[in-house]
């Protein structure tokens, strides 16, 4: 049996209907490809810092920077496997993460609104007008049915508002990301100053510790000398005197200790053993040495700076949709489907049915919203220019602090070290005095009392050497420049403080 030709009505139906969907495609590809830009061409803030820092002495380098990773700066394994966990189960850090999250899926809602929304549509009913407004007098039942594709309200972006918002929540999608890098390597640093601290702690808990039970040895032997009248109780006073001082600060130490394990337990984020390490450590041993760069390259090292810019960028781009507002918006509704009176009469010939509804609206009068917005959109701008400068200026600062702690912590430890050798020294003449009556034992109480105190300056000098290394490392951006070498050349280790107190105490009890 022969098919039934086409009617005319029909043939013009389909070619009409083929005309809209052509126009439709058309006007896409002009939205989607041919939309401009109107946000100011992107151009970075001149840097608003010396071209190079204070004190970078030989170390500086045009070079570009290596990046091993943290794992190749901090050299110590507990200080490792505590950086390791902190970076699983830090709550900042999970806080960063997903705020990245969240601005990654913005991301994707704000991009989505460059393409059209398109969705199948399937629609019923039944309806009945009384027979008093009916137009034959009589009751009237009609039934509708449609399918079809249906395209919802679409603003085709000629102006590029669409495109500017998109671009801005890229940007901000990224800025996060850049502050998840910055928050990280917060993390990173403040679990080694909070280490760093804590074994400082240890050591000088150590000097205390073997101060105070040599008092007690030699506060037994006077109270010996003082029953047979050898010597007198002043000296023994003066002895417990020692003691008493040597377990009060073993008493504030420990305390201090605790304070700080709770600190660096909150840090790495769960429950960590953190057993006193007594002993000298070796500096060399924890932290390398670092080579120092220009500073042009912490633009590309350091996440804060990186998240200012990207900040920047993203209010460049929200002035673009701020300028596109005062121009005309197209707006596209259609639907492309069948409909017809009866349920099986959809797909029969003669049913298809289309809807093209295109809307154009021009600001005229908006109480000039649109104007305040411009001018909102260009403030933000020059707020982010002046943060982006700042946050500049502070990692500039943040270099010449840490490189200034290097040089002169540097040279006070070797002051102390020498300190410390010539307190020892005055120590051991004292006790020789004392023993041949030539000077009273309060000569002998000083000198313990100030070689106890240098000691215990040295120490902290020594953890805040490291920290100002520690320092660096985050102030050049993270991602360990290359290490130059694995300490200082040729540098003997000096002996403990511990031995060294316990050797002249030794001789003082005899």
């Amino acid at each position: 049996m022969n098919a039934r030709p086409d009617t005319p009505r029909v043939l013009r139906t389909r070619a009409v209907s083929r005309l809209a969907l052509r126009g439709l495609a058309f006007m896409a590809f002009l939205a989607l490809g041919g939309c401009m830009s109107m946000a100011p061409t992107y151009e970075r803030p001149p840097s608003p810092v010396a071209a190079a820092y204070p004190d970078a002495g030989a170390q500086a380098s045009s070079l570009p920077l290596a990046a091993p990773g943290w794992r190749g700066f901090f050299a110590d394994p507990p200080m490792q496997t505590l950086i390791a966990r902190a970076l699983e189960h830090n709550r900042d850090l999970r806080i960063a993460v997903a705020r990245v999250e969240e601005l990654r899926a913005a991301y994707g809602i704000q991009r989505a609104e460059q393409f059209p929304s398109i969705g199948a549509v399937a629609e019923g009913s039944r309806t009945r007008v009384p027979a008093d407004l009916s137009a034959t007098g009589k009751p009237m039942t009609s039934n509708t049915f449609k399918v079809g594709l249906g395209l919802n309200a679409w603003e085709l972006d000629f102006w590029g508002r669409v495109r500017s918002l998109k671009d801005a929540a890229l940007e901000n999608y990224l800025a996060a990301d850049s502050t998840r890098r910055a928050v990280t390597l917060s993390v990173i640093t403040q679990v080694a100053n909070s280490y760093l601290a804590l074994r400082e702690l240890d050591e000088r808990l150590v000097l205390a510790r073997k101060t105070s039970a040599s008092h007690e040895e030699s506060l037994r032997i006077f109270r010996r000398r003082v029953e047979v009248g050898s010597t007198s109780r002043l000296d023994l006073t003066q002895v417990e005197t020692l003691w008493l001082q040597a377990r009060a600060l073993s008493a504030e130490l420990e305390q201090a200790r605790a304070v700080q394990a709770n600190a660096l337990t909150l840090l790495v984020g769960m429950p960590v053993r953190l057993d006193p390490e007594p002993g000298y450590f070796d500096d060399a041993g924890v932290l390398r040495e670092l080579r120092v760069g220009l500073p042009s390259e912490l633009l590309f090292q350091r996440p804060d700076i990186m998240a200012a810019e990207q900040q920047l960028k993203a209010a460049n781009a929200n002035i673009g949709a701020a300028r596109a507002a005062f121009f005309p918006r197209i707006t596209l509704i259609g639907s492309y489907g069948t409909a017809s009176a009866e349920l099986d009469g959809l797909f029969k010939d003669g049913s298809l049915a289309w809807s093209f509804a295109p809307s154009i609206s021009l600001p005229l009068f908006d109480g000039w919203r649109n104007s305040s917005n411009l001018d909102l959109s260009w403030a933000r701008r020059n707020t982010a220019v002046a943060q982006y400068e700042k946050t500049i200026q502070g990692a500039f600062r943040d270099v010449a602090d840490a490189l200034a702690g290097r040089r002169w912590l540097g040279e006070q430890v070797e002051i102390l070290h020498a300190s410390v050798t010539v307190q020892a020294e005055r120590a051991r003449l004292a006790k020789l005095r004392y023993d041949n009556g030539a000077a009273a034992f309060l000569e002998v109480l000083d000198a313990q009392r100030d070689l106890l105190a240098m000691a215990q300056q040295l120490v902290q000098t020594r953890r805040a050497l490291l920290s100002s290394r520690v320092n660096l490392y985050a102030a050049l951006g993270g991602d360990a420049p290359e290490a130059a070498a694995a300490g200082p050349a040729n540098a003997e280790p000096a002996p403990p403080l511990a031995d060294q107190l316990d050797t002249q105490q030794r001789g003082y009890a005899r």
